[in-house]
């Protein structure tokens, strides 16, 4: 697994959330009272930009008619089916059994640590077989 700086932390303050590119996919990095999450920008469902939907509080309830709103903006809802997903987990609570968002690791590291290395050129294997370019990931 590699590294990818793609933000500051002050770039995503508490309840905020960034969308960044890193080795073609778009993700989405979340800020979610000072823990940082990362999901894939791509519903598990049918494909739509998850990360750019918006930002809910759970709904939790004991039973029918009896309900509450938990901790405001842990979930996200894409914006074309309204299913919601854990922005902790990436589970899905419209089918939890089978359906997950794909989440990244992150970290917060501090500038200093991050200059010392090792710093190391992301390279990629490039062959010529019988007239094609072939570039290995």
């Amino acid at each position: 697994m590699s590294k990818h700086v793609v933000a500051s932390v002050a770039e995503i303050p508490p309840g905020g959330r960034k969308i960044v590119t890193v080795r073609g996919r778009s993700i989405g990095v979340f800020n979610l009272g000072g823990e940082f999450f990362a999901l894939i920008n791509r519903c598990p469902h049918q494909g739509a930009v998850l990360c750019e939907g918006e930002v809910v509080s759970r709904l939790i309830s004991d039973g029918p008619g009896d309900y509450k709103l938990g901790e405001a903006g842990e979930m996200i809802r894409c914006p074309w089916h309204c299913w919601e997903f854990d922005i902790r987990t990436g589970q899905s609570w419209c089918d939890p059994e089978s359906m997950q968002a794909r989440m990244y690791n992150v970290s917060v590291e501090h500038g200093e640590e991050l200059a010392k290395g090792p710093l190391v050129a992301e390279t990629v294997a490039v062959s010529v077989e019988q007239d094609y370019v072939v570039v290995e990931m």
